[in-house]
């Protein structure tokens, strides 16, 4: 019985012994499918961060596109009024007193730019004006000169234009900032 005993206690300790471990492989195995796992969370919860943060950023940039839009669209806008409000008045002054001597004005600047004029064109409601302030050459009428005059030379095949609109025209890139400026205030 001794013998007996001696085996099985000896078969005992083996069972527990290999019990022991597989308790701690299976320990191990739990622990590293453990911190696989949080190591897939994290990992996952920086990509979730990353692309919530990405999201963030194209709103933001989407937010900033629509706002300058916003701001171009109202700006133009008023440059458009402004200009139109320019151009009414423009067409007002050739009914004004003083517009003899912005005529005038035009007439002899267009005529220094082209010294070898043959006549002067101006709206047929300046007519009577244009013949009074240019006498030395002919002065007829162009329905399509607004608030100025045209100059002709060389058989019409040379010519300048100086009308308050086309001056207007000329500086409008370099005034717009400034009317932005003012519009913005």
């Amino acid at each position: 019985m001794a013998l007996d005993k001696l085996l099985e206690n000896e078969a005992q300790a083996e069972i527990d012994r290999i019990r022991a471990e597989a308790r701690g492989r299976a320990e191990k195995i739990v622990a590293d499918a453990r911190e696989r796992a949080q190591n897939l969370l994290e990992s996952r919860r920086r990509a979730l961060e990353s692309q919530r943060q990405a999201g963030l950023v194209r709103a933001r940039s989407a937010a900033d596109l629509e706002m300058s839009a916003s701001r171009l669209s109202a700006s133009e806008s008023g440059m458009t009024q402004v200009y139109d409000l320019v151009n009414q008045y423009l067409g007002s002054v050739t009914g004004a007193p003083e517009y003899r001597d912005v005529l005038t004005r035009l007439v002899q600047e267009a005529r220094q730019a082209v010294p070898d004029a043959e006549a002067v064109e101006v709206n047929p409601a300046d007519l009577g004006l244009g013949r009074i302030i240019v006498q030395d050459i002919p002065v007829r009428e162009n329905p399509q000169i607004q608030g100025g005059v045209r100059v002709i030379a060389r058989g019409g095949k040379s010519g300048i234009t100086n009308t308050l609109t086309g001056r207007l025209e000329r500086v409008k890139a370099d005034m717009a900032p400034q009317i932005n400026r003012i519009l913005a205030e």
